[in-house]
C-alpha cells in the first residue's frame, strides 16, 4: 500500500516530485521499523482435497491487479502492458495483446470490452484482443475501470468519476468533487448495482446516476479523524461483498459497514483496522485486518462471529468465500483455505513463492490466484 498526494492546480512535474518524495519518506521510515515475525503455520491440515489444474504466466505485476471473471473467461494484465483473455478451464490464452505501455490499474471487462489504465494516465479500451482507443485522463488512476452497459467508468485519484462510450471512446460526462489532499494508491470502489453506479468517495459510499453522474445518495462508512492528513485517510477500498441490494465495504484502517443501495441507507458500521477488501456469503462477511487476523462479521448486524489469528503478519489479500471455505493469499505465495464456520485451517496451497498480488477469484469450478511474478494458478477440488 502506498499513499499518493492529489493536489489540484499544480503542474504535473511538481505533483510527481512531491509524490516521489512522500513515498520515499514513507519507505525510509518503514524500513527502520522491525517487522513482526509471521505466524508459524504448522503442518498442513489438508482436510479438503484440492489439486492444481493448470498454470500460466503473464509477466510481473506491480500494481493492484483486479482479475475480472466473465463466465469461464479471465481478464488479466501485467505491469509491462500485456493484457490477456484466459480460458479458466484450461489456462490457455483466448487472446493476448501487448499495449507497449506500462500499466497502473486494471482490469475491467464485461466479456466484450476490456479496459486498463496506463502509467501515462491513458484509459485504453480493448475488444477481442484488439486495441480500440486511448483517452488521456486528467489525473492518475489506481482503480480498475468498470465496464458496464457499453460504457467504461473510471474513478481517478483526484476522486473524479468519468464515463466513456466503450466503442468510440467519446467522453460522456465527468463529475468532480473536492476531497482530502491524500488518497490511497490502491484500488477503490466502483461497481454497478442495478441501475446505480456505486462509488467510494473518501469514507462515503455514493450512488450515482450512470447516465449523467448526478448523485442519488451518499452514505458515510467512516468519518475522517486525527490530527494529520495520514490519520484522517479513510478511503474505501476494493473489494466488496454484495448480496442483492446490500453492499458491505471496508474503509481503510477505520471501519467495515453495510449499505442498502436501493434505499441509500446505512445498515451498520463497526471499527476495523484492515487495508484490504471484503468478501462474504448470505450469513457473514470476511476480511483480513492489517495484523493478519481474519475476521467474520455477521452480515445483518455486524457482530463478530469469529476471529482467527493463525495467519498473523503474513500479508494477506482480500478473501474469497468459496465452497465451505474462505480462501486468502499471503505475501509468501501461499493460498490458505479456512473454514467459513470458525476460521480453522482446511488446506494450504503453494504457488511460485512470490506474493499473491490479487484477491483470489472463482471462475466456474476453478479457484484462480495471481502472483507478483506473474504466475497464474488454477486450482480445483479433487
Amino acid at each position: 500500500m502506498t499513499l499518493s498526494i492529489s493536489l489540484r492546480g499544480l503542474g504535473r512535474k511538481i505533483f510527481s516530485l512531491l509524490a516521489v518524495l512522500f513515498v520515499v519518506c514513507l519507505a525510509s521510515c518503514a524500513g527502520s521499523v522491525e517487522q513482526p515475525k509471521p505466524a508459524d503455520l504448522g503442518p498442513n491440515a489438508a482436510l479438503i482435497g484440492v489439486r492444481q489444474a493448470w498454470t500460466a504466466n503473464i509477466g510481473s505485476v506491480g500494481f493492484a491487479l483486479d482479475v475480472k471473471v466473465n463466465g469461464t473467461t479471465l481478464s488479466l494484465a501485467s505491469s509491462d502492458g500485456t493484457v490477456v483473455g484466459l480460458d479458466a478451464r484450461t489456462g490457455g490464452d483466448i487472446w493476448r495483446l501487448s499495449l507497449g505501455s506500462p500499466l497502473a490499474a486494471g482490469v475491467g471487462s464485461d466479456g466484450r470490452f476490456t479496459a486498463v489504465i496506463s502509467q501515462d494516465n491513458e484509459l485504453i479500451a480493448i475488444e477481442a484482443g484488439r486495441e480500440l482507443w486511448r483517452q488521456k485522463m486528467p489525473a492518475f488512476g489506481y482503480s480498475a475501470p468498470l465496464v458496464a452497459g457499453a460504457r467504461i467508468f473510471v474513478l481517478s485519484g483526484d476522486r473524479s468519476v468519468s464515463a466513456f462510450d466503450a466503442q468510440t471512446g467519446r467522453k460522456l460526462w465527468t463529475q468532480s468533487r473536492v476531497g482530502d489532499p491524500l488518497v490511497l494508491r490502491q484500488a477503490g470502489v466502483i461497481m454497478a448495482v442495478g441501475d446505480t453506479l456505486v462509488v467510494g468517495m473518501s469514507g462515503r459510499l455514493v450512488g450515482m446516476n450512470p447516465q449523467n453522474g448526478s448523485s442519488r445518495w451518499e452514505v458515510p462508512i467512516a468519518t475522517p479523524r486525527g490530527t494529520n492528513e495520514i490519520e484522517r485517510l479513510v478511503d474505501l477500498v476494493a473489494h466488496v461483498s454484495r448480496e442483492g441490494d446490500v453492499v458491505c465495504v471496508r474503509a481503510f484502517q477505520a471501519a467495515v459497514g453495510c449499505v442498502n443501495t436501493l434505499r441509500g441507507s446505512l445498515l451498520w458500521t463497526r471499527p476495523a483496522s484492515g487495508a484490504q477488501g471484503l468478501d462474504g456469503d448470505l450469513q457473514n462477511i470476511f476480511g483480513a485486518e492489517s495484523d493478519g487476523k481474519l475476521v467474520a462479521w455477521r452480515r445483518n448486524d455486524g457482530e463478530r462471529v469469529w476471529v482467527s489469528d493463525r495467519l498473523k503478519y503474513r500479508g494477506l489479500t482480500a478473501p474469497l468465500a468459496v465452497g465451505r471455505s474462505v480462501a486468502v493469499g499471503d505475501s509468501t505465495g501461499l493460498v490458505h483455505l479456512l473454514s467459513r464456520e470458525d476460521g480453522s485451517p482446511l488446506n494450504r496451497l503453494s504457488t511460485d513463492g512470490t506474493a499473491i498480488i490479487a484477491a483470489p477469484v472463482l471462475a466456474g469450478d476453478t479457484l484462480v490466484v495471481v502472483t507478483k511474478a506473474g504466475g497464474i494458478f488454477g486450482f480445483r477440488p479433487e
